[in-house]
């Protein structure tokens, strides 16, 4: 969801989100789900300010109310603070609504049995496994819950449901920037038993292990086990040219047929690249502003990102002049300040220090993922040993975590 998310550190998308919940709340009410899962990335930074938590606690109220009968899980992702979701989940809890923000202690396989029922929701027509944002691999721990709820669900046969916050080997990443230095977990390691493996934290809706293609049908039927990215809420980049969408699952019994409906996301505004990709660069200041006017003539709103010749001079007042057009919009047409530049000479590609989007940026949350990109600055720095090391800080900070 990334609530909270101000994009080129200048526009605020709490319209856009608005519109994105008035589309599930209708859904909710049309198809009467039994259960509405959130994989993660509940607010776009670990520490969202007032108006966003009270975005998000006026939105989930009014979808609680309107639908007393549906279960709604909500897990934390790689964006949120753990402690925070966790410490609002005793008074969510009073309304069915489940929060689970820190993920099992690094000690709970050497607990009693026990621990696995704080991770597990029972609908009563069926089992969800809430599992948030886990910095490490933990099959162990995957595999204990799934067998927990095999216990549970004998006799019963009712759909089991896992939710995960992590990047699948084999998945489609486009649109995220950091595609290079993405952890990646092999699906063997996320355990046997579920149903539908609710998947959060990948931008583009797909179902891993299938053709990628197969997201332009509105309905697919798939064996049970399958792993799938329901996808952002709304687009971040210009890179995300695919559809967005809610995933519809339904489950008759655990074992059996998963189908799955797409229901397509009508965003409030698109992205752009301006000029089309069949129209040469950007020359000029002139040719910007003609091409961006034009843009704003025929979209009512949107964010656009500018294709540049390299070699061609602009003066210094280039951005400025741009937002002034943008800004007589009411902000309606939006501004991606960061050019695609082309007709680079080679030797600008060798010697360049890294280049990072805005949005990657504020996307980059793992401070690891910076030092990976730009390492061959640092000569002297040893990556393994700074790995190690952040390592052992994340184990501190979650063992303290799971003891507050």
């Amino acid at each position: 969801m990334h609530l909270g998310q101000v994009l080129y550190q200048y526009y605020d998308r709490v319209d856009e989100h608005e519109h994105f919940f008035e589309q599930l709340n209708l859904w909710c009410h049309q198809y009467k789900p039994d259960a509405l899962v959130v994989s993660g990335d509940v607010y776009d930074i670990p520490q969202p300010g007032a108006a966003s938590k009270e975005f998000f606690n006026r939105t989930f109220v009014k979808i609680h109310k309107e639908n007393p009968d549906m279960t709604i899980v909500v897990t934390a992702g790689n964006h949120d603070s753990p402690s925070r979701i966790q410490a609002d989940s005793s008074v969510w809890g009073l309304s069915g609504v489940t929060l689970i923000g820190v993920p099992p202690a690094t000690d709970c396989m050497e607990s009693p049995d026990g621990w696995q029922d704080r991770y597990i929701v029972d609908t009563g027509k069926g089992f969800i496994i809430a599992m948030p944002f886990v910095s490490s691999n933990r099959p162990d721990v995957l595999q204990a819950l799934l067998d927990r709820v095999a216990v549970l669900n004998e006799g019963k046969n009712l759909p089991v449901v896992m939710t995960g916050h992590l990047a699948v080997n084999g998945g489609d990443f486009t649109g995220h920037g950091n595609i290079g230095t993405l952890k990646t977990t092999p699906s063997s390691d996320l355990g046997n038993g579920f149903d539908y493996l609710a998947l959060g934290h990948i931008h583009r809706p797909q179902t891993i292990g299938y053709d990628i293609n197969d997201e332009m049908q509105q309905e697919s039927l798939y064996p049970s086990g399958i792993m799938r990215y329901s996808g952002s809420a709304l687009h971040v980049s210009c890179d995300e040219t695919y559809p967005h969408s809610v995933s519809l699952v339904e489950m008759e019994s655990h074992g059996g047929d998963v189908k799955v409906t797409r229901l397509r996301i009508d965003e409030l505004r698109h992205f752009y690249i301006l000029p089309e990709s069949t129209q040469p660069p950007i020359r000029s200041a002139e040719e910007a502003t003609e091409v961006i006017n034009d843009f704003c003539q025929k979209h009512k709103s949107g964010y656009f990102r500018l294709r540049l010749d390299y070699n061609s001079p602009l003066p210094n007042d280039f951005i400025q002049n741009i937002y002034k057009i943008t800004e007589a919009t009411g902000n309606e047409i939006r501004y991606n300040p960061k050019p695609i530049e082309e007709n680079r000479p080679e030797e600008v590609h060798e010697t360049a220090a890294p280049v990072f989007e805005v949005a990657e940026l504020q996307q980059m949350t793992d401070p690891l993922n910076f030092i990976r990109k730009t390492i061959s600055n640092y000569p002297g720095l040893d990556i393994n040993q700074i790995e190690s090391d952040f390592a052992e800080i994340e184990k501190y900070l979650y063992k303290k975590e799971s003891e507050s």
